[in-house]
């Protein structure tokens, strides 16, 4: 019975995850449009930021989509077909749970937010510009 429920939802992602992706594709919000300065700014702040993903998960999905809205280049890291990715996501935060943010501070320390509303919320406070 196990097998047969395994192989029920293997095959429900191998037909749902094309679509997914195309869905995600199609609905991609418009960046923030950020001064040259400002996006540079940004651009550098990011460098200390990782996304350990899944590219058909839903909630990896409403991540992608959050940063794309808000013109932010953070390094995407595949945990499901990599198994170095999966690896240091399973060492850093103790799970193979994604979305997971890896935010690492100025003098090294890495921490580690996994519920994708907590990513969204942290990249919101942190990158969006205050209303004019």
């Amino acid at each position: 019975m196990k097998t047969v429920i395994r192989a029920f939802f293997r095959t429900l992602r191998i037909v749902l995850g094309p679509v997914m992706l195309l869905k995600e594709r199609l609905t991609q919000p418009a960046g923030m449009q950020r001064t040259t300065a400002a996006q540079a700014t940004v651009d550098q702040q990011c460098q200390s930021l990782a996304l350990y993903q899944f590219g058909t998960c839903p909630f990896c999905i409403k991540v992608r989509q959050e940063m794309r809205r808000l013109s932010l280049p953070i390094e995407k890291r595949d945990a499901q077909h990599n198994s170095a990715h999966r690896e240091q996501l399973l060492q850093g935060s103790g799970t193979a749970q994604v979305p997971c943010l890896s935010i690492t501070d100025a003098d090294g320390q890495t921490r580690w937010l996994k519920d994708s509303g907590a990513i969204v919320t942290y990249l919101r406070e942190r990158f969006e510009a205050p209303a004019a």
